[in-house]
């Protein structure tokens, strides 16, 4: 049976999101786009959305019919975090979204809600939390664990062994070395090498961050 897609969020990852979940919904996926929900569509997102051929049909409450399949595609970690957890009472699916041109090794944890784009590369032995974003051409090493609601921003790069935890951001071209521990919610800005340990909550930046 058919099961309606809905994309939560119509900026530009949602867009995004868009792309891939009709990719993998030409493929025969079991599930039909919908279209989009989103609190505060802006002028100009809906009229990009309309360019793509779907619409917002309607806010976020919307999903509280429940009996539908969703996708939190919001970039911020705090804000998807938020709308998940009011959206935890809903019979909802989350499914996973991979696009087919990235690589997920042998013995992949991916957790529900989580959208890979392409050209990720995740090598072996690693675990994805729920909701977790991996951007186009970020890679994750052997041994990795990243955190539910974590997000990894266009060419970040996760070596192995390396603890991402809950809600992180790591910027675009960011870099964490083998064997660290990224604390919850932290934020690794664009370009930065991490080197060491970053506690939770923290921001760094910089080569080498701090």
């Amino acid at each position: 049976m058919t099961r309606d897609l809905v994309i939560i969020g119509c900026g530009g990852f949602g867009r995004e999101v868009y792309s891939l979940a009709l990719t993998l919904q030409k493929q025969g996926t079991g599930w039909h786009i919908a279209g989009f929900v989103d609190d505060d569509p802006s002028p100009t997102n809906l009229r990009l959305v309309e360019r793509l051929g779907s619409s917002v049909i309607g806010p976020v409450s919307k999903l509280r019919a429940g009996g539908m399949a969703a996708v939190a595609a919001v970039g911020s970690p705090v804000t998807r975090r938020a709308i998940v957890d009011r959206l935890a009472d809903v019979d909802l699916d989350w499914p996973a979204l991979v696009h087919p041109d990235s690589t997920v090794g042998q013995d992949i944890e991916i957790g529900s809600g989580v959208v890979i784009a392409a050209g990720a590369r995740l090598s072996t032995n690693i675990a994805v939390g729920s909701h977790v974003h991996i951007d186009q051409n970020a890679t994750i090493g052997h041994d990795s664990r990243v955190g539910a609601f974590s997000r990894l921003n266009p060419q970040a790069c996760v070596s192995g062994s390396v603890t991402i935890g809950q809600g992180v951001l790591v910027g675009a071209s960011g870099t964490v070395l083998p064997g660290l521990q990224v604390g919850d919610n932290a934020v690794i800005g664009a370009g930065a090498v991490v080197v060491r340990d970053v506690p939770a909550n923290r921001v760094v930046k910089g080569v080498p961050a701090k």
